[in-house]
């Protein structure tokens, strides 16, 4: 698979300058405790998925007239994440050269790396940048957070982008600038969205209207042919 590509020293330099590059401390302090790693490798290769599909799920079911909008918040940030991906190849932490951070997949051999196995093979290994774990996460937890009723899912729409943002800087599978550009690929979405519908996604009626209630339109006045007249 050859060298990884510069970007990643760059943004690895810009942390340093900025007095934050604590990636690789959190990466060896979380893959110090293995119960705590192995949890996070399996959170990083699946909640991602599942947590999305089910918000997406639930969206269809019970705010059916605000799920078009909110997907397609989803589909903005995807479709520029992609854009990012090829403008901006960068290696995720555990693929680069010269550092010491720990691929914590492969020490602990947990399925789900996409860069072990075959998965490497058709997988892109640097489309760290943005982080879809953030953005997909972020849209996750503020639609529960906008639409939930009861408390409790509300918090924990909080939390999913919190614990997501640990997930992905313990395992050495994002910068925490991967992050950032996750969140801005979301804010794009929104925006894309407000302006397409006028109003932000939580905003609109919770369900579509209802065809069969809508008043019929008055039928148009018969028109008499000219013979017919008296």
């Amino acid at each position: 698979m050859g060298p990884p590509p510069p970007h990643a020293d760059l943004i690895w330099e810009l942390e340093g300058r900025l007095g934050t590059a604590f990636e690789e401390s959190v990466n060896h302090a979380v893959n110090s405790v293995t119960w705590l790693v192995v949890g996070m490798n399996y959170y990083y290769a699946t909640l991602h998925f599942v947590v999305t599909l089910g918000v997406l799920v639930w969206l269809y079911r019970r705010h059916p007239g605000r799920y078009a909008a909110t997907r397609l918040v989803l589909f903005v940030t995807t479709g520029f994440a992609l854009v990012g991906f090829y403008l901006f190849p960068l290696a995720p932490p555990r693929l680069m050269h010269g550092q010491n951070f720990i691929d914590t997949v492969l020490v602990h051999q947990t399925w789900g790396s996409m860069a072990s196995g075959d998965l490497k093979n058709v997988s892109n290994q640097y489309a760290a940048m943005p982080s879809m774990h953030i953005g997909w996460s972020l849209w996750c937890g503020l639609t529960l957070f906008a639409l939930a009723t009861v408390p409790w899912a509300r918090v924990l729409g909080l939390l999913y982008p919190v614990l997501t943002l640990v997930v992905i800087v313990a395992t050495a599978n994002h910068f925490w600038l991967d992050a950032v550009g996750g969140v801005l690929c979301l804010a794009v979405g929104y925006g894309v969205a407000h302006a397409w519908y006028g109003r932000r996604p939580s905003a609109l009626p919770r369900h579509l209207p209802d065809v069969g209630t809508r008043r019929p339109e008055p039928a148009a006045p018969e028109r008499v042919p000219l013979q017919k007249q008296v």
